[in-house]
């Protein structure tokens, strides 16, 4: 995924960004500034080194005193959007971890340009309570972007970020965002909000599971909060995350003809596999699921869980026909030999065959 991503610092881009500058700071040297990006080293630079590369080149081109060169940012951070531009904040989180009065404000009017959520983090880091008053000021912002930045940027676990090990240990101070943010309206906010919630599940599920009874039943964009934080211990089969949703073991539900029909799938095939459900009664509320055990390049075997459906079936059979893809991705490898297919009825494995990736 980076080394798509990667490639959104083109030439052409940054020779746009330098002529805006240029023309809001006369002084900088355009030539210089495009010069040191794009040296020796550039190319095998991924996405977030070119970014922290190219915050490095501005501090030299720059006005020499960190509230100038905030200055010089602020006259085109209008005119600067998208992921790209994610230079902005972090120019703060490298430079202005000593003048708080600066860049805290800086970060709120960058994070609508291209969002603040790694950048807050090592203030969060080098003071948490006093960090974590102003998230919770920004949570109450008329502005979807700040409130939004209060949840994500607390994150103990956001990605392609540094942990926040303070919150992993005891995510107290998190929790009373998150609860002011539990019916927002903006799908943007919510999304964090459960997100947030998913990160804190890894280390704490009872805290979470705790927020998901008492929340439930609020309102439904509440609703799909919590059920979205719960997706990892839902796949997890956790009893508890399960009985929550009202997915209880399905022990009136048999699983004929479960057939593989690509048992030897060749690297960039499909696994094709099919099976029926079979009951006296209605089907019911099930929570379908299949996992694959991947061979990993150590020999072991892990498990990947992916979901079919979740419905109430009223019918007493039920075909399921499906298949997964063996085209190789940029974010997962697949190794030669022994995998697994187990097929998982309301959070219970109920059937299991083996099958190889060939060459």
């Amino acid at each position: 995924m980076a080394d798509a991503l990667k490639h959104v610092y083109s030439r052409d881009l940054l020779t746009a960004f330098s002529m805006k500058i240029s023309t809001v700071y006369p002084d900088f040297d355009k030539t210089g500034f495009l010069t040191a990006i794009f040296n020796q080293t550039w190319e095998k630079k991924e996405l977030k080194q070119r970014m922290r590369h190219i915050t490095e080149c501005l501090r030299i081109y720059l006005p020499s005193e960190y509230r100038a060169a905030l200055a010089v940012l602020d006259q085109v951070a209008t005119e600067c959007h998208g992921l790209a531009y994610m230079f902005f904040p972090d120019f703060i989180e490298c430079y202005g971890l000593e003048d708080w009065e600066a860049s805290l404000p800086a970060l709120a009017r960058y994070t609508h340009c291209c969002s603040s959520e790694f950048a807050v983090r090592p203030f969060i880091i080098q003071d948490s309570i006093r960090m974590m008053q102003c998230m919770t000021a920004w949570a109450s912002s008329e502005d979807e972007h700040l409130r939004r930045l209060a949840s994500e940027g607390c994150r103990p676990r956001l990605p392609w970020a540094m942990a926040l090990p303070e919150f992993k240990r005891d995510p107290s101070a998190i929790l009373p965002i998150l609860e002011q943010l539990k019916a927002d309206p903006s799908e943007y906010v919510r999304r964090s909000v459960a997100n947030n919630l998913n990160d804190i599940s890894k280390d704490h599920p009872d805290t979470v599971l705790e927020i998901a009874e008492k929340w439930q039943g609020d309102n439904p964009s509440t609703n799909w909060i919590i059920k979205h934080a719960c997706r990892g211990l839902l796949k997890q089969g956790h009893p508890r995350a399960l009985a929550l949703f009202g997915w209880l073991p399905a022990t009136h539900v048999q699983i004929k003809n479960f057939t593989i029909t690509t048992p030897e799938v060749k690297q960039g095939e499909r696994l094709e596999f099919s099976f029926d459900l079979h009951s006296t009664l209605a089907l019911g509320r099930l929570r379908l699921e299949y996992g694959i055990d991947f061979m990993k390049a150590n020999g072991q075997q892990r498990r990947k869980i992916f979901k079919i459906s979740e419905a109430d079936y009223q019918q007493s059979t039920k075909n399921i026909q499906r298949y997964f893809s063996f085209k190789p991705i940029s974010t997962r490898r697949y190794y030669l030999g022994a995998h697994k297919l187990v097929l998982i009825i309301n959070g219970q494995v109920c059937a299991e065959k083996a099958f190889s990736l060939q060459a």
